[in-house]
């Protein structure tokens, strides 16, 4: 068969699938997130019906789709409200580092691989998926909640520690030196510095240059902006996602109003796109050796993310509600996490199938605590809250006790 004529059955095949789970997960109120992921597992190698002529495009597909989920997700909110969101949220920052970073790390020196390997497991537990988060929180329809600005204040100070970690890691695992490792990690600050500088300063001339009247103009000028800034991002060391991100935060008005109605339909597809693609890269005999590992990892970092969203909702006044859907909507790790372990794979094979397994449970379980770990607490807190013991009335004077009178005899 052709290569194009089998590459155009194979997506229109993937993408008939996911438009059937999709329409299953919305008939039952769920999130289609890991129906995706178990397509891709059916669809990659080791599966049912392995890709040949599509894993390129798909590859492709999957890069603009954590692109567009996270330009869509700047779109939501302006420079302002993240400079606020910055200077509020670092103490949140660095309790997410220390809760999530320090399991992955001790893991990786109680199995023996060695100080640069704990570097690489931490980073794994520590970031959540902005990508999986970003459609999530659409899913549930909660962009407009009041936690919601607290949970994207976590995210954006992970994405944007990104720009120190990665270039860090990679110092490490090459074993450069140390004024090289430098000169890296100058560089990628500088780029998030510049990016930082336009949304804040210029933002609202950027909407005028790129304000059309034209639909078709507006789309075409606002999404090859943001792969061009996610690209120029990239190759800079720094996160294409922050990129996306810090393009939509420029953005504002009508302008963002009006590529957030155009993109969204763009967003949906590349988006299910990407989640196929993490799936297609899991060989399903890789994932019962690490299961254990995996599995007690993804426990332990699942209390540690609701404690930060927990606790960083609680430093901005939301009520308890608010608290624990926070927390449970930061659970899920997705491509950050394997991005990282691809970096480490060469120093150390054996992250490699940790990582996925673990982010693979928990990108199927962060959709599931993101919409049940509120209820759960409430009918928790519910269950152990004491009865109230009901107190007797006292007797008042318009009912007096009865007075008791000796009888005597006649």
């Amino acid at each position: 068969m052709h290569q194009t004529t089998a590459m155009l059955i194979e997506l229109g095949a993937i993408i008939l699938v996911l438009g059937l789970l999709g329409r299953l997960a919305g008939r039952v109120g769920f999130s289609p997130i890991p129906l995706y992921l178990l397509a891709g597992l059916a669809f990659g190698q080791g599966g049912i019906l392995p890709l040949q002529a599509s894993e390129e495009f798909v590859a492709i597909g999957a890069e603009i789709g954590v692109i567009l989920l996270l330009l869509l997700l700047g779109l939501e909110y302006s420079a302002s409200e993240l400079v606020t969101s910055l200077k509020t949220q670092y103490p949140s920052g660095a309790v997410d580092f220390v809760l999530n970073a320090t399991p992955g790390a001790v893991m990786a020196l109680l199995l023996g691989w060695g100080p640069v390997a704990a570097v690489a497991l931490a980073g794994v537990t520590w970031i959540s998926s902005s990508g999986v988060i970003a459609k999530v929180l659409g899913d549930l329809r909660r962009l407009g909640n009041r936690e919601t600005p607290v949970v994207l204040g976590v995210l954006v100070l992970e994405d944007l520690s990104m720009a120190v970690y990665l270039p860090i890691l990679t110092a490490l695992l090459a074993g450069v030196s140390l004024a090289g490792g430098t000169v890296t990690l100058l560089i990628a600050l500088g780029t998030v510095g510049a990016v930082l500088y336009l949304a804040l300063r210029h933002g609202r001339l950027i909407s005028r240059a790129v304000s059309s009247d034209s639909a078709e103009m507006l789309l075409l000028v606002v999404f090859g902006l943001t792969l061009v800034v996610a690209g120029i991002a990239q190759h800079l060391q720094v996160s294409a996602a922050v990129g996306a991100f810090l393009v939509g935060i420029a953005l504002s008005g009508e302008v963002a109003e009006g590529a957030g109605v155009l993109l969204t339909p763009l967003r949906d597809l590349f988006a299910a796109v990407f989640f196929v693609f993490f799936g297609l890269h899991t060989d399903p005999a890789d994932i019962p050796p690490v299961l254990l590992p995996a599995l007690a990892l993804a426990a332990v970092t699942t209390f540690t993310k609701i404690a930060t969203g927990y606790w960083a909702a609680r430093r901005a006044g939301i009520s308890a509600k608010g608290r624990w859907r926070a927390g449970g909507t930061l659970v899920a790790r997705g491509e950050f996490s394997i991005v990282i372990a691809g970096l480490a794979v060469a120093t150390e094979p054996r992250i490699g199938p940790l990582a996925t397994a673990y982010v693979l449970i928990l990108v199927i379980l962060g959709p599931i605590t993101a919409r049940w770990t509120e209820p759960l607490a409430h009918h928790v807190t519910t269950r152990l809250r004491p009865t109230p013991h009901p107190t007797p009335p006292n007797p008042t004077p318009s009912d007096p006790e009865p007075l008791k009178t000796a009888r005597t005899g006649g």
